[in-house]
């Protein structure tokens, strides 16, 4: 079987962008964290580096796309969506410089440790709704908020919005439907800043990174047709997935120290 997923790179790529597509249209977040390992271990990239960059492009297009999605149907604060990221995107630039210089070993091990935080993350969540449905910004926070948040994204390569939505929910009250959508903008900035970081050190397999794009556009198509009648089990999709990121991040971290 192993074999078969390294001689249809491109095809398991594919698979890959829709897995991560289809998360992100059916939980609102955390598919982007398993772009990298998968990227390693199932599509057989290999180096942490070329991974990173590579799958950066595909989590920038994807959340691109989705982000197109939540702005016609209206859950879109662009206001506070683009305050946040522009805060974010001196950090996003600065991290993936640092990233690209850390070794790639112990970029796996933190990547693996960051990934048992969003699983659990991902667990505790609850919904935390405004109090008027006024957005209401919180410029520090906001400015906090987005520096913080681009610099990890950036460094690990991931969209970072297990800390994006809580932190527009914090500093502005919007809704969690809302922050989810806004977060998107983030997300496609700082993934952007990243990739063309990368890219610069000829850090990305392009080929591999459209299809990451093409299977996140069938994913995001499929998730976003399916998501309301999958509404009710959110909270058990978004248990199983987070047991997902769990189990790849002890398995990961295992291979680590191999």
């Amino acid at each position: 079987m192993l074999f078969l997923l390294h001689a249809h790179p491109l095809m398991t790529a594919i698979g890959c962008g829709s897995l991560i597509g289809l998360v992100l249209a059916l939980i609102g977040g955390g598919g982007s964290v398993v772009a990298t390992p998968m990227l390693v271990y199932v599509i057989g990239l290999g180096n942490p580096h070329l991974a990173i960059g590579t799958g950066a492009i595909g989590v920038a297009a994807n959340a691109a796309m989705a982000l197109a999605g939540h702005a016609r149907a209206g859950r879109v604060r662009w206001r506070s969506g683009m305050l946040f990221a522009c805060c974010g995107l001196a950090g996003a630039s600065l991290g993936s410089s640092l990233g690209k210089l850390c070794d790639a070993q112990w970029l796996l091990r933190g990547l693996s440790v960051l990934m048992l935080v969003i699983a659990l993350s991902m667990l505790l969540r609850r919904a935390v709704q405004a109090a008027d449905g006024v957005e209401q910004t919180g410029w520090r926070r906001l400015a906090g908020f987005g520096a913080g948040s681009g610099s990890l994204a950036g460094f690990f390569g991931i969209g970072g919005g297990f800390l994006i939505v809580p932190g527009l929910v914090s500093a502005t009250g919007m809704s969690t439907a809302e922050a989810v959508a806004t977060s998107l903008i983030a997300v496609t900035i700082f993934g952007a800043t990243t990739a063309a970081n990368y890219a610069v050190s000829g850090l990305v397999d392009w080929p591999v990174a459209v299809a990451l794009i093409a299977g996140g556009l069938i994913g995001g198509i499929g998730g976003g047709a399916i998501a309301g009648r999958l509404a009710a089990s959110r909270d058990l999709l978004r248990f199983l997935f987070s047991t997902l990121v769990a189990a790849m991040a002890m398995a990961m971290l295992a291979s680590t120290f191999n």
